[in-house]
């Protein structure tokens, strides 16, 4: 007999959606955590405010991408998810979240495998952001990714964190 391999997401089958605008929030630091949540469509992000008034970005969840798992363990959210562009956001309780990780260790197998990946991504844009030049940043980043699809290029400027101009700047000289 084949058993069919439970994934993690299979969780939020049948959950409900809430559509969000872009500059609208799922939810904001200090409070609770009460669900799980998971981004259908669009982009969120995971700010955290700084002392400045700019807010510090730590991740972009896009489809099928959970938003704040690491505060299922949290009282308290301790940063604000929002929406980058339009997105549709499933959640589930997180009480039932946890109880299907644990009653379906292919699920919770698949979370840790997730997780792992976003782990090797992170150190990843930690070593780009270590490098001086912009050139430098641009070069790894191509290396892991390749080319952007057209108009990502802006995307690509906030990932190995540098502005829009220095990208394009350096993005001409390899065109001279």
């Amino acid at each position: 007999m084949i058993s069919i391999m439970l994934q993690w997401l299979d969780v939020f089958d049948g959950a409900p959606v809430r559509k969000v605008a872009k500059g609208g929030s799922v939810f904001r630091q200090g409070d609770r955590v009460q669900s799980m949540y998971l981004v259908r469509s669009g982009a969120v992000a995971l700010e955290r405010p700084m002392a400045d008034g700019v807010p510090l970005t730590l991740q972009i969840a896009t489809a099928d991408m959970a938003l704040a798992e690491a505060s299922l363990f949290a009282d308290a959210y301790h940063c604000d998810a929002v929406a980058r562009t339009e997105a549709e956001i499933a959640n589930v309780p997180r009480a039932k979240f946890l109880a299907f990780i644990r009653d379906h260790p292919d699920a919770a197998l698949s979370l840790i495998e997730t997780h792992a990946k976003e782990v090797q991504a992170q150190r990843a844009h930690i070593e780009i952001l270590r490098l001086r030049r912009v050139a430098d940043r641009l070069d790894a980043w191509l290396d892991l990714y390749g080319e952007p699809a057209k108009g990502e290029w802006i995307n690509v400027a906030d990932q190995i964190g540098v502005s829009a101009p220095a990208l394009y700047r350096e993005l001409a000289k390899r065109r001279d």
